[in-house]
């Protein structure tokens, strides 16, 4: 047979990955530890969840700074044999990380040459360990680790030079190299997995040259490990004013660890847009270089044309190192649907860009477990979670909308989620800040099966404007409205925004379990009578003793007798809502008036903010869960209670009168979950409800 004859080999299918976010910062003497802060340095069996999702290898940590903080000699493994070796048990190819935006342990130091060594003798002892693990990212990011850790100072060593930034930049590439050397003295095959976030920078003509220097600085890295930074190098003549010479780089000129897969971690906070026009923006964006003053934002917010995407950096990391490339972080801090949106586009241009002759292997979704405090960059400790694959907010990690989405890439099968028929916010007219002189965009109907919003209740308002905001399709009809006649706009989700009769919600159950549409309902409080004297649970059988709550029980009922798996959300006395007689609002406005304010009771409530609530029921509407959930926002008060946080929130003193004082009243109708909690605090809800209404608005839904 004649070779060139042969048909060319199939290409290998793209490969799903998958990360568990795992940073180690220092501030100042202060370690924080995302692996901690998600709780899975006590919970092996997250392993066995990620397995389910079917992806073929993972970026896990074997961390120096949590293996041997007090020296190699003292290293503590039994973390690491346990999980590595579950992972292999599993058929989970690991890729291990050793330092994830971190400089090591106490006494390592980015500007010290003992960083060099130290990651080396580690990575060494990583490998002699376990030979079999054949995948190492040595220093995760280590162009963003250099800049925020030298160039902008929110991470130790917090220097804000160049010159730090340069040294930063030679020695994790350095200390790549040797741990690579020291891993391959084990395991000659072991693969170099470089991840790098690539965004591109764009600017207005006057700033075209500081954008070219940072386009150029962003592969630095690469270029490093590749013995290409030299005499000739586009940056050569800057990184010698700043204080490299031939000599600190000739040990990877001589002896280059090219990687064997270039990892690109891409975010829409990646491509960057630099503005000279400083009127067009607020005074805390104001910055600039020594020469020129400008703004530095997110392209998608800003640049007219947009941004590119993952696709367009994939091409150009091909077509600069012809190494083969990967996706190694695709991930979306934002609503559900717009996560789902995110991966799906990820792997789009992934696909594309091997249909155009690039070598990608993967997109890796991250974070599995989600991430802790990213909106400050890890500089504060806010507890303010964004959920990933998994949702920590319940008493065990709870697969979301990605993790079908995941299950379906990783068999072959292309996403089908109804919310893909629109596109992502950043894809949409409303990407665009709301900044003085931004321009401005309409937004335009959004595409794609809707969400069918029945009744006039005072959710349904808050559910349509948060549809909106989402960029999810959606109608509204009346609670007299005829059901098949509705039902012929093919929704993909119905609920019922208020409560309804049993035989009315009974024939709303009946259309959509005909269909095959989701179902979510509210039920109130008072199918409980309080006389547990506890919070109630999602299990606990319902005891109404009001007219309402005997109407809410046998809605449920009827609504769990016709539809196979709808949604029931239970919730507390609602308050930020829009209308007139909304609780809180006239509450305030008593106190306000330096009044005295009537407490309705003094039953034991969990008030609900009904922003909050629109927007989780959504998040479990794509997610599709179905049950009994309760979702209030966590924590409880009397209405007494409830008008002095009030008052004390608006500066007010609160005079407060109970209008009944019955024993009968004294109960507790609170609700907890055992399933789950998505909805912010309580003292949080409050806050943000004072503020809107202070500014004539009623909805500021969390952040």
């Amino acid at each position: 047979m004649n070779p060139s004859n042969a048909p060319p080999p199939a290409p290998t299918p793209l490969q799903i990955w998958a990360g568990v976010e795992c940073t180690v910062t220092r501030v100042e003497d202060t370690f924080r530890d995302q692996l901690v802060y998600a709780g899975h340095d006590r919970r092996p069996d997250d392993l066995d969840r990620f397995a389910a999702l079917g992806i073929a290898a993972i970026r896990y940590p074997v961390l120096w700074e949590r293996t041997a903080p007090d020296g190699l000699d003292r290293a503590d493994w039994r973390w690491a044999d346990e999980r590595l070796g579950r992972l292999r048990d599993l058929g989970i190819r690991p890729i291990v990380g050793l330092v994830h935006h971190g400089s090591g342990p106490r006494g390592a130091d980015l500007l010290a040459p003992g960083f060099v060594a130290g990651l080396a003798a580690f990575a060494g002892a990583v490998a002699e360990r376990y030979p079999w693990v054949d995948a190492y990212t040595p220093v995760n990011e280590p162009g963003t680790t250099a800049r925020f850790s030298t160039l902008y100072g929110h991470w130790y060593p917090h220097r804000r030079d160049d010159s730090a930034f340069a040294r930063a930049m030679l020695h994790q590439s350095l200390a790549t190299a040797a741990a690579m050397r020291a891993v391959r003295a084990h395991n000659p095959t072991a693969q170099l997995v470089q991840t790098e976030d690539l965004g591109r920078t764009w600017s207005t003509p006057p700033l075209a040259d500081q954008a070219a220097f940072t386009n150029e600085r962003r592969w630095l890295g690469f270029d490093l490990l590749c013995g290409q930074v030299g005499p000739g190098h586009p940056l050569w003549e800057y990184l010698t004013t700043i204080g490299l010479s031939e000599r600190d780089v000739a040990p990877l000129r001589d002896a280059p660890c090219p990687p064997d897969v270039i990892g690109v971690n891409h975010y829409l906070t990646s491509e960057r847009y630099l503005d000279d026009r400083l009127d067009r923006y607020p005074a805390h964006l104001h910055g600039g270089n020594a020469r020129q003053a400008y703004v530095d934002v997110e392209a998608v917010r800003a640049r007219p044309e947009g941004f590119e995407g993952v696709g367009a950096v994939l091409r150009e990391a091909w077509a600069r190192y012809r190494i083969p490339v990967a996706v190694t972080e695709a991930h979306l801090g934002c609503t559900r649907e717009e996560q789902v949106r995110w991966l799906a586009e990820v792997w789009r241009e992934t696909e594309a860009a091997r249909d155009d002759g690039v070598d990608a292997r993967a997109v890796t979704v991250w974070s599995l477990l989600g991430a802790f405090d990213w909106n400050s960059l890890l500089t504060r400790r806010d507890d303010h979670y964004e959920p990933g694959v998994f949702d920590l907010r319940a008493p065990t990690p709870r697969p979301t909308a990605l993790a079908a989405m995941v299950r379906d890439l990783a068999s072959g099968r292309p996403p089908s989620h109804p919310v893909l028929a629109a596109p992502g916010w950043w894809r949409r007219a409303e990407r665009f800040a709301i900044w003085p002189g931004a321009p401005e965009r309409r937004p335009a109907e959004t595409p794609g099966p809707p969400v069918l919003l029945v009744g006039d209740g005072p959710l349904v308002s808050c559910l349509a404007r948060s549809c909106r905001e989402r960029g999810l399709a959606f109608a509204s009809v009346g609670s007299s409205a005829h059901v098949l006649s509705a039902m012929r706009r093919r929704p993909w989700a119905v609920i019922l925004g208020s409560v309804l009769a049993p035989d009315v919600s009974g024939a709303w159950a009946a259309a959509c379990a005909a269909s095959g549409t989701a179902l979510a309902v509210f039920s109130p409080d008072r199918v409980f009578d309080g006389a547990a004297g506890r919070p109630y649970l999602e299990d606990d059988p319902v005891s109404p003793r009001t007219r309402t709550g005997r109407l809410a029980a046998a809605t449920e009922r009827r609504v769990t007798t016709v539809h196979p798996w709808p949604l029931i959300v239970r919730h507390g006395p609602l308050f930020g809502t829009d209308r007139p007689e909304d609780p809180l609002r006239a509450l305030l406005a008593e106190v306000t008036q330096g009044g005295s304010a009537n407490a309705p009771d003094r039953a034991i409530v969990s008030p609900t903010f009904a922003p909050d609530l629109a927007e989780a029921v959504l998040d479990l509407l794509v997610d599709r869960e179905t049950g009994v959930w309760h979702l209030p926002n966590p924590g409880q008060a009397t209405w007494v209670d409830l008008l002095r946080r009030v008052a004390d929130l608006a500066g007010r003193e609160a005079l407060v009168a109970l209008e009944v004082d019955a024993p009968a009243d004294r109960v507790c109708v609170a609700l907890e979950s055992q399933r789950g909690w998505p909805m912010p605090p309580l003292e949080d809800a409050l806050a943000r409800a004072v503020r809107g209404f202070a500014l004539g608005s009623s909805v500021e839904p969390a952040a």
